[in-house]
């Protein structure tokens, strides 16, 4: 795992831009010519600092910023379920709290992923999944994050992310990896 460093890259909106308030999970609209700061660049989104609040934006927003949005996701045509699995999993590995620099697998807020094929090829994705707090505001932001990742994958036609709190979370769950990172180990 890469370490990480709070970034400060300034940067001025090159567009209006859709974006979600950390950590309350409101939507807004960053206009055009609004100037701020990049914090944090990880899983093809974007943490930003405007005016004393941080802000989420998406990697298809990432033009806004003058940024490349992220490559299409690819699978051979005779991808198995394991390999689909498998590119699930790098997917979750991409989803970040915007507080918190370490993916949500690493955090252990992954419980379960599961595939159901169809009889068409395509295939569903159910994931159990938690938060470091069940009162997080980004808990939906998250939620969708998730969803919309998973359905970028080739052959996946709906990830089903169901949120559960029991067992709760806590730090026990976390990979060593992420551990260090944070500066719990």
């Amino acid at each position: 795992m890469s370490g990480f460093s709070l970034s400060s890259e300034p940067f001025t909106l090159q567009r209006d831009c859709d974006a979600v308030m950390v950590p309350v999970g409101e939507a807004v609209v960053l206009p055009a010519g609004q100037i701020g700061y990049i914090t944090q660049a990880l899983g093809g989104s974007f943490t930003v600092y405007v005016e004393g609040n941080l802000f989420r934006i998406a990697g298809q927003n990432a033009d806004a910023l003058g940024k490349e949005p992220p490559a299409p996701i690819e699978l051979a045509d005779d991808a198995s379920d394991e390999d689909v699995e498998k590119l699930v999993w790098s997917q979750l590995r991409t989803c970040f709290d915007p507080e918190i620099p370490v993916n949500i697998v690493e955090l252990g807020l992954v419980y379960d992923v599961s595939l159901e094929p169809a009889e068409d090829g395509s295939r569903t994705v159910y994931v159990k999944m938690t938060l470091t707090a069940p009162g997080c505001g980004m808990g939906d932001i998250l939620v969708d994050d998730v969803r919309t990742k998973l359905e970028l994958i080739p052959t996946v036609s709906e990830a089903d992310v169901d949120m559960v709190f029991d067992p709760p979370w806590n730090q026990s769950m976390m990979s060593d990896a992420a551990k260090l990172e944070t500066g719990m180990l």
